[in-house]
């Protein structure tokens, strides 16, 4: 009687398990419960943004010019802490917390380009073009930071809803979801994927290979091209003005 229990048991599993890889088989990565993504690229790039905001004029900034940073840092370490190797579903205070961070870094640069616009429009942003070129490009590549933040924190619900498998329809359309043979089988996308997204945005102001399927997507890739645009037209046309 134990060995025709033990033998059901094992067959159990063997049919669990054939079940689970034809699953695997049938359901690609990205719209099935996963491992949550390495955090390390995520807490780089923010790095990178709070170290490009330090480096601008202080009339660019909320005095004291230091505060958002030291708010922006505070919150990283505290979503860190929480998830230091990969960013899993833990609680909604955690989603909450990384979205703060987000908007405080939104604040921050949109700030610091509308004075840069304000100085470009009044004359007021000086005669040396080398100072001015790098504050737009700083202006410029935190701007793509933050959005690639935002795609990251809004895809299908945020990285820790991907990671559950909770929503199937994408905001964004990967190359990876329309031709699956041409990624491994475990692919999903990862913020690198959405800073590739918002670099490509920001430098030929339209979609590449990388198409926003829902309304707030367009809206979003719409306002980053527009501020882009500005921003570079305006630096570039002061920049070139003053070398003449």
């Amino acid at each position: 009687m134990s060995d025709d229990m033990d033998d059901a048991e094992s067959r159990l599993v063997r049919i669990e398990r054939l079940l689970q890889s034809r699953e695997h088989e049938l359901v690609p990565a990205w719209r099935r419960a996963t491992h949550g993504e390495p955090r390390w690229a995520v807490t780089a790039v923010i790095l990178v943004a709070v170290a490009l905001q330090l480096t601008l004029p202080h009339r660019l900034s909320l005095l004291p010019y230091w505060a958002l940073p030291a708010l922006e840092l505070v919150l990283l370490a505290g979503l860190t802490a929480a998830n230091p190797r990969r960013v899993e579903p833990r609680t909604r205070r955690l989603r909450l917390l990384g979205l703060g961070l987000i908007f405080v870094i939104s604040v921050a640069n949109g700030l610091a380009a509308i004075r840069l616009v304000a100085d470009l429009v009044n004359g007021s942003a000086g005669s040396d073009a080398v100072p001015l070129l790098l504050a737009g490009g700083g202006v410029w590549l935190t701007n793509v930071i933050v959005f690639a933040l935002w795609y990251w924190e809004w895809d299908r619900g945020g990285p820790m809803a991907r990671a559950l498998g909770e929503r199937q329809f994408a905001d964004f359309l990967f190359m990876q979801m329309q031709s699956p043979e041409v990624a491994p089988p475990d692919w999903e996308p990862s913020f690198l994927d959405y800073l590739y997204l918002s670099f490509t945005n920001s430098t030929a102001f339209s979609p590449t290979d990388v198409m926003p399927l829902s309304r707030w997507a367009k809206m979003l890739m719409m306002l980053q091209s527009s501020v882009s645009l500005v921003t570079v037209v305006l630096v570039v046309a002061r920049a070139v003005n003053i070398l003449k």
